[in-house]
């Protein structure tokens, strides 16, 4: 499993915005110079993030993106799926059902699915809040 830039610039993204959320809507000029990301791709992101409602637009001079939630409610694994998409480690496990042949005689398929669990654990573990509080720790 690789983490896009994608998944990665969406994080960076909500982490920026949670960050400024209380001085207003915050504009993704601002958001792209200050976390160095290309406009024109956290343009696709963010209306990626906020068609999911993950985030709120505003128009105008005073406009931008804010935080359709509290950073309570999103964990690291939704924000990671949205801009993903499955994170399974093996193909066989990307669906709700196993439908590959050799399910029922695989000798790797318990490792697989076992890693599959643990990374959804972690993701789902932490939330932006977490990570806010984290980066407040650090100087």
């Amino acid at each position: 499993m690789r983490i896009s830039t994608r998944g990665r610039y969406a994080l960076r993204l909500m982490m920026d915005i949670a960050s400024h959320d209380r001085e207003g809507y915050v504009s993704l000029k601002d958001a792209a110079a200050r976390q160095e990301i290309s406009m024109k791709y956290l343009e696709q992101i963010a209306g990626m993030l906020a068609k999911a409602g993950m985030l709120r637009s505003g128009r105008g001079a005073q406009g931008g993106y804010r935080l359709a939630k509290e950073p309570e409610a999103y964990t690291i694994g939704s924000i990671l799926r949205l801009t993903e998409g499955n994170l399974a480690p093996v193909s066989c496990l990307e669906g709700p059902e196993n439908t590959c042949q050799r399910c029922g005689e695989c000798p790797t398929l318990d490792f697989w699915t076992g890693l599959y669990a643990v990374v959804n654990d972690y993701i789902d573990r932490f939330t932006l809040a977490d990570l806010l509080a984290e980066q407040a720790k650090k100087p």
